[in-house]
């Protein structure tokens, strides 16, 4: 990424010649209404650029020439390319490239990924995917190294793992500029290997990325002493102020399930602390609402119209991620010798894109892409892993208890629309012929995790509260971060056939109602992304969710919903192919209680 050392000096010579007006720039922006991220101004100016970087901000009627490209913006607002701090690009469903014509347009240049996701299902060669078809794109990706693979090591099983050598050896990679979300549980548990990664870091200069939903207290002391240093599981007011307080960076975050800018924000708004140590976010976001609603331009404009500054939004968007990740003198503003990535809106708060500059070069204008992007080949082997024992059949989805009891108490996880926690729920459900029924009044249904790496024949039984079906099933090769099959649903036909078509498909999602499959979306890469163009994808998510309503599913994104349902280091319920998890603990616990 960062390129040979003749080839920065040649690079740096020729912007010291440009500055001092020796040699003419290759782009020009007249006339731009200067956003400084560095100073919080607003002021007229213009913009050279020669090759990928800026040259000078300032007076350029001596730079241009006959093969300078001019361009006159009348007024415009520059600021810097937008960055994500912190992001799963799996979760998008699509590849790098089909990401990038997405965001691209929008203003995004920029964006910080932790390929654990993939990682989880095909290990080291699944980050080196991610990677080498990174280095053809304007997007500028930078990783942050996984360091979670498995995310919960002895409660489930997953493709591959990755151990301590091998995190050491990624974070020397140019790509790498910190080490990934480090589970806040194994930390304070003092185990060996995730202290040593946090060493190995610290070692190599690079930031530790924090992953602490709900810690406070002594805990939270703990996690920060022992190296976290940012944290984008922030769901309340107190929890991010806490954490600001002892020194950590927060992630205000936005994605699809993980709704929590809103609540966040009051730390800027009302509380009225400094924004320095402020980040955004999505994390997680689907195709539907990329194109629906936006990325990071998203996220400012929703927090513009809640109260925030479009300065200190634009801000928080720009110099503050590049200056958390020490970026800051290649990327996050528009300053010489960073690379040259500028954005040209009409409008701060509104945040309408009218012209995108990435390393130096015009790639998109009114929300279209002008330069077309190299399509990554994906090999067959990321496409085979989805790996059944066996067929499944209706009865490995039965609940049984030994005793003859009427009814029985049972712990289920409580799904919480628009966020990433979980409640721990006990309900009363009736039992028949030894087997635990569930309650479709109560909307209480059955949930699987369904081991599809290693042909274990591992299933993990449970039960759920949240989704409102009232027939069918929902089916998922998505499912965070272990990634195994999940399926909910009212009986275990519909679950048998849901697991079986998802196999068949070679991963994605799927629809199920009386033992037939309504719809589905292949996701054949890992069983977590496509090569599919996203309008392909926005289509076969729409028909979906129609399919899903007539379950009678009431959520808003509820493929989302259930590849985080199980996830088994968020508080306070998972649930693997090896069974039901107290977060908090981090134990397996019984589905049972009496």
């Amino acid at each position: 990424m960062r390129g040979s050392r003749l080839v920065q000096l040649d690079e740096r010579i020729k912007l010291i010649d440009t500055a001092l007006e020796r040699i003419p720039a290759d782009l020009v922006i007249k006339g731009a209404n200067l956003v400084n991220v560095c100073t919080g101004e607003v002021y007229k100016t213009d913009i050279a650029v020669k090759g990928k970087r800026i040259a000078l901000v300032g007076d350029i009627s001596r730079l241009v020439g006959a093969d300078t490209k001019v361009l006159n913006v009348g007024g415009l607002y520059a600021i810097p390319g937008l960055i994500d701090s912190h992001m799963h690009v799996e979760s998008t469903m699509l590849t790098l490239s089909g990401f990038a014509e997405v965001v691209l347009p929008r203003g995004v240049t920029s964006v910080l990924v932790d390929p654990h996701e993939i990682a989880n299902v095909l290990g080291m060669k699944g980050i080196s995917l991610v990677i080498n078809e990174a280095k053809k794109l304007p997007l500028k990706v930078y990783v942050e190294v996984p360091s979670r693979v498995p995310t919960a090591p002895g409660l489930e099983t997953t493709g591959a793992s990755i151990g301590v050598k091998e995190v050491a050896d990624m974070l020397t990679w140019d790509a790498s500029v910190s080490l990934g979300e480090i589970n806040s549980q194994h930390v304070l548990a003092k185990e060996k290997d995730y202290l040593l990664k946090i060493a190995s870091a610290r070692e190599k200069g690079k930031p530790i990325d924090g992953h602490a939903a709900g810690l406070t207290g002594e805990a939270l002391n703990a996690f920060v002493a022992a190296g976290a240093g940012d944290d984008h599981e922030c769901v309340r007011l107190e929890e991010a102020l806490e954490k600001l307080r002892l020194g950590i960076w927060v992630m205000l975050r936005e994605g699809s399930t993980e709704r929590n800018l809103l609540d966040l924000l009051k730390l800027l708004t009302e509380k009225k602390v400094s924004f320095g140590r402020c980040l955004f976010c999505t994390d997680d976001k689907h195709p539907l609402d990329l194109v629906n609603e936006g990325h990071m331009d998203y996220i400012i404009r929703l927090a513009v119209k809640n109260g925030l500054n479009p300065i200190t939004a634009v801000q928080i968007a720009t110099i503050n991620c590049a200056e958390r990740f020490h970026l800051d003198e290649e990327i996050g503003s528009i300053s010489p010798g960073r690379l040259a990535d500028i954005v040209l809106v009409d409008n701060l708060e509104l945040l309408n894109v009218k012209f995108v500059v990435a390393n130096g070069l015009v790639v998109a204008k009114d929300g279209k892409l002008l330069v077309k992007l190299d399509k990554y080949k994906y090999p067959l082997w990321a496409k085979k892993t989805v790996h059944l024992k066996r067929s499944v059949k209706p009865n490995d989805f039965e609940v049984a208890v030994k005793r003859n009891l009427g009814t029985v108490k049972v712990r289920a996880i409580g799904l919480i629309e628009d966020q990433i926690m979980k409640e721990a729920r006990v309900e009363t459900l009736s039992v028949d012929k030894g087997h635990i029924m569930p309650s479709l009044e109560k909307d209480v249904i059955k949930i699987a995790v369904v081991e599809r790496h290693h042909k274990t024949g591992n299933i993990g039984l449970g039960f759920v509260h949240g989704f409102g079906l009232k027939s069918g099933a929902l089916g998922s090769t998505v499912a965070h971060d272990h990634h195994n099959i999940v399926v909910v649903g009212v009986n275990g036909r519909d679950l048998a056939t849901a697991v079986n078509a998802l196999a068949k498909l070679g991963g994605g999602f799927i629809v199920v109602k009386d033992g037939k499959v309504l719809e589905s979306l292949p996701l054949p890469i890992a069983g977590l992304m496509t090569e599919a163009s996203v309008v392909e994808v926005c289509k076969k998510l729409e028909a979906l969710h129609a399919a899903a309503r007539t379950l009678e599913c009431p959520l808003k994104s509820p493929f989302m919903s259930l590849s985080f349902v199980t996830l088994p280091t968020v508080p306070e319920l998972g649930l693997t192919d090896l069974g039901l998890i107290d977060v908090r603990s981090n134990r397996l616990i019984e589905v049972v209680i009496s």
